[in-house]
C-alpha cells in the first residue's frame, strides 16, 4: 500500500512491459516534505553532511514532550507554539549544561520536531541528540577565550528532573509573553484563554506538574548517531510500509502501542478520520523543523568543531562505513518489467486528471 497526495504530486507515466504485457503506474517525485514517498535523497544527502560535524565522543539523546494540555493550542498557532517549544528547548539545554554545578559547558545539539505519536495523535515532542561534553564557558553558555574540553560522565548527561523543571518555566515564560503581544488565536473552547483570570488559573496548572523529559540510553559515538538521523530525521507521521489495507472507505495500519509492552497492533480508521489525523502534522510553511545549537549552531560551528577536534587530539572524524548502509543512495540500475524482468518497455506519459482517476480505481 502506498499513500501519498495524488492531488499534489506531479503526474507520473505508465510503464507497460511488452514482453508480458504488465503495466504499472509510476508517480513523479512531489518533493513536500511530508511525503513518505519523496524523502529518501533529501536525508542522504542531509546525512553526509552531518557526518563531517560528528565528533569521537559520546552522544547523548533527550526527548522533551508538551503536555497534553498544550495540544489544542499547538494545533491552533503551530507556527508559534512549535517555534516556541524548540528554542525553549535549547535555551533548558544551554543553561542547565552551562551551570558549573552541572557541566559547565557549551555542548552541540542538534534537535528535531515531531508532532504525532504512533497512532498518529497530535503528540508535539523534540528529539534532541547532544554532545556528551563540550567547551567550557561561562554561566550564558560562551565558550571561554581559550576553551578546555569538559566531558560529561559516562553514561550521564543532565539531571533529568532539572532540565524538566527548566524547560516547563522557560516555555511557559514564553506563552505568557506570546498571550501579552497577542500573537495567538483563540478559536472554539480556547476562547476562554482570552480571560486574563482564567488564563493565569490555566497557567498555575500547568507549572503544578512535571513536564515531561526523558533520557535515552546514550549512543555511544558516531555510528550509532548516524544510524538514529537515518530514522528520524526526515521522517514523516506515518510510512507507507505500515500501511495495510485501504478498502470500502477505511485505512488500517499498524502501529506500535508503547502503553502495552510496545506491542505492534492494527488500527482501523475512517479514510476522513486518517485524513484528519495526518494533516495535523503537515507543519507550517518554511517551519523549519531541524535545528542545530550551541556547538553546532551555524554561524560559527566549524571554528568550534576545530577547536574541539584539537582538543580532543584528531584531525577528522572517522565516520565508519557500516554507519552510512541505511542510507546509502544505490546505483541506478536498468529498467525492467516488475513482472517479468524483461527490459522491453514502453512508456506513456499520464496527466493529473488520469493519474487520479487511475489512484481512484487502484483504492476501491
Amino acid at each position: 500500500m502506498e499513500f501519498r497526495n495524488r492531488l499534489a504530486c506531479p503526474p507520473g507515466h505508465f510503464e507497460h512491459g511488452l514482453d508480458c504485457g504488465h503495466e504499472r503506474i509510476a508517480y513523479n517525485s512531489c518533493r513536500n516534505r511530508h511525503c513518505p514517498k519523496c524523502q529518501a535523497l533529501a536525508r542522504a544527502v542531509w546525512l553526509d553532511q552531518q557526518a563531517q560535524h560528528l565528533l569521537p565522543v559520546e552522544y547523548h539523546h533527550a526527548v522533551f514532550t508538551l503536555p497534553a494540555e498544550l495540544g489544542d493550542l499547538a494545533l491552533a498557532n503551530p507556527a508559534v507554539l512549535y517555534d516556541l517549544l524548540m528554542r525553549s528547548v535549547a535555551a533548558t539545554l544551554r543553561d542547565v549544561a552551562a551551570n558549573p554545578k552541572r557541566l559547565g559547558a557549551t555542548v552541540g545539539v542538534l534537535m528535531v520536531l515531531h508532532t504525532w505519536g504512533q497512532n498518529l495523535h497530535h503528540h508535539p515532542h523534540v528529539h534532541c541528540v547532544v554532545t556528551g561534553g563540550g567547551l567550557s564557558c561561562d554561566r550564558a553558555g560562551k565558550p571561554d577565550v581559550s576553551p578546555r574540553w569538559v566531558a560529561c560522565r559516562p553514561g550521564f548527561f543532565l539531571p533529568v528532573r532539572v532540565l524538566s523543571r527548566v524547560f516547563r518555566g522557560k516555555f511557559l515564560t514564553g506563552l505568557q509573553a506570546a498571550f501579552a503581544e497577542g500573537a495567538l488565536v483563540l478559536p472554539g473552547r480556547l476562547a476562554t484563554l482570552a480571560d486574563a483570570s482564567a488564563r493565569a488559573a490555566w497557567c498555575a496548572s500547568l507549572y503544578a506538574k512535571e513536564w515531561v523529559v526523558y533520557a535515552k540510553r546514550p549512543f555511544g559515538g558516531p555510528a550509532q548517531v548516524l544510524k538514529y538521523l537515518a530514522r528520524y530525521t526526515h521522517r514523516v507521521a506515518i510510512s507507507n510500509g505500515r500501511l495495510l489495507d485501504i478498502r470500502d472507505g477505511r485505512v488500517t495500519f499498524r502501529y506500535k502501542d508503547y502503553a502495552d509492552a510496545r506491542q505492534h497492533k492494527t488500527m482501523t480508521l475512517t479514510a476522513e478520520e486518517f485524513l484528519r489525523r495526518f494533516v495535523q502534522h503537515v507543519l507550517p510553511k518554511q517551519f523549519v523543523k531541524i535545528r542545530h545549537y550551541g556547538l553546532l549552531a551555524n554561524a560559527q560551528r566549524q571554528a568550534r568543531l576545530d577547536v574541539c577536534r584539537r582538543l580532543l587530539l584528531v584531525a577528522a572524524v572517522p565516520v565508519p562505513p557500516a554507519a552510512k548502509d541505511p542510507v546509502k543512495v544505490e546505483a541506478a540500475q536498468p529498467r525492467c518489467c516488475a513482472n517479468c524482468g524483461g527490459t522491453r518497455l514502453m512508456y506513456r506519459e499520464i496527466d493529473s486528471a488520469e493519474a487520479l482517476l487511475r489512484a481512484a480505481h487502484d483504492s476501491s
